[in-house]
Parts: C-alpha cells; sequence; structure tokens
C-alpha cells in the first residue's frame, strides 16, 4: 500500500465516524431516518464522499484488498449523486446501519496493518 491508498483510507474512516455520529445525533431508526431531511442529507453526503474516494484508490489496492466491493461503493456514490430524490430509505438505513460499520473497521485495519508495516520498515533502516 503506498502513502495515497493510506490517505484515501484515512478519509473513509473519516466519512464513517461522521455517518455513525450522525446515527447518534439524529436517531438509530428507519423511522428517524424517514422523517428527519437533515438526517438523510447527512449521511447521503458522507456516502457520496466515501464512493468518490474509493475510486481514487490504485487498481493494485482494489485487488489486494478485495473484500470490499469497491465497485458497488462507488455505484451506491453514484445513485446518491445523480439520483438523490429517489434513495430507498430501506437501503439507505441497511448501508448505514450494517455496512458502514463494516467498513469503517475492515478500513481501520488495512490502516494500522499500513502503519505498523510502515513503522518496520523505518526501524529496519535506521
Amino acid at each position: 500500500m503506498n502513502d495515497r491508498n493510506a490517505d484515501i483510507l484515512e478519509h473513509i474512516i473519516r466519512y464513517c465516524k461522521e455517518i455513525m455520529d450522525a446515527r447518534e445525533r439524529f436517531g438509530n431508526t428507519l423511522e428517524e431516518l424517514q422523517s428527519d431531511i437533515h438526517f438523510r442529507n447527512s449521511v447521503a453526503m458522507c456516502i457520496l464522499q466515501i464512493g468518490e474516494l474509493a475510486g481514487h484508490f490504485s487498481d493494485d489496492f482494489k485487488a489486494q484488498y478485495n473484500k470490499v466491493p469497491w465497485q458497488k461503493i462507488k455505484g451506491m456514490r453514484n445513485i446518491t449523486a445523480h439520483h438523490y430524490g429517489k434513495i430507498d430509505t430501506n437501503i439507505l438505513f441497511t448501508t448505514i446501519s450494517e455496512r458502514i460499520p463494516e467498513l469503517h473497521i475492515y478500513c481501520e485495519n488495512l490502516l494500522q496493518q499500513y502503519t505498523e508495516s510502515e513503522q518496520e520498515t523505518k526501524s529496519g533502516e535506521t
């Protein structure tokens, strides 16, 4: 993994945290998501950003770390960006309540592995 991919991971992690913070602030139910436009807008913007970032990983990175459907994440970004008024709130709720926490953990683990690997490399150079 290179620094560019690590930087992208850091940004994705931040947006995942923002979604989790929004769930704490606005609520954790489908009904709250459906009734609160500010809640929907908040999480939809983060999903849009995550999808945009996922498209910037190197091809090698996406091939090596393929436990996440990077193309589907980018596809969700496209739906959010181009068909916002038609987003299925059931899918959006499943995404923010199940998929985002999984993505958050996965990306944090990858970033930690990268950081540890970089530290080992630097300590081996001295």
